[in-house]
């Protein structure tokens, strides 16, 4: 078996939600641990990893500790607004989902942490029984591209990968309002059709698809 790839030193970005890979985030930039890291990823062309928060606030509190998943994914910048100094509108995309096997916290409250990446998704066909979950989808981004006046980008970035069972489950888990803790279990499930099954048993009790 060969060896996981891994990566040390990993800056690690503690946030109240779950990135997926593909995905798309937005991020507003003040704390200065974040501005700084974000400018060093930005001019080594590096990724910073994106955790789900299970203890503590996304914006730095004095007494209160943090804590996070151990599978996070990693994100990668895609462009950056400076609207004022001091502020940073960050977009970043998802790419590799990873898991921690040590961490620290520096002086000034950066996570960094040692991390082996984990395999993608590989691609799986979505079943007849579950073409409803990407017919669904299909119908809410032709809406959106109707819509070209709506505040902000495109919450899904393109290509549309419409057949894969990995991809329209992670958009589906990104697009409900699930609790953020089954959003972390979804994003771990290694079986991109089980995460598919269980994200259709959602839509169909919500009456999103048919």
């Amino acid at each position: 078996m060969p060896a996981a790839l891994t990566l040390q030193s990993l800056p690690l970005f503690p946030l109240g939600t779950v990135l997926f890979p593909d995905g798309l985030l937005s991020l507003r930039v003040f704390e200065v641990r974040y501005l700084d890291m974000i400018a060093k990823c930005r001019k080594a062309g590096a990724p910073f990893g994106v955790v789900s928060l299970t203890q503590g606030h996304e914006v730095r509190q004095p007494g209160v500790s943090e804590a996070f998943a151990h599978v996070g994914t990693l994100a990668t910048i895609l462009d950056i607004e400076q609207p004022q100094a001091g502020l940073m509108l960050v977009r970043a995309t998802g790419a590799q989902r990873f898991r921690i096997t040590s961490s620290d916290q520096l002086k000034h409250g950066l996570w960094v942490a040692d991390v082996e990446r984990l395999a993608g998704d590989l691609p799986v066909a979505i079943p007849d029984d579950l073409k409803g979950t990407s017919e669904a989808l299909q119908r809410l981004i032709q809406s959106l591209q109707l819509k070209p006046q709506q505040p902000g980008p495109m919450p899904i970035l393109p290509p549309w990968k419409l057949d894969d069972c990995g991809w329209v489950a992670n958009r589906w888990c990104e697009l409900l309002p699930l609790p953020v803790t089954l959003k972390q279990r979804l994003m771990e499930l290694d079986n991109p059709l089980v995460r598919l099954e269980l994200v259709s048993d959602v839509l169909t009790r919500t009456g999103i698809t048919l």
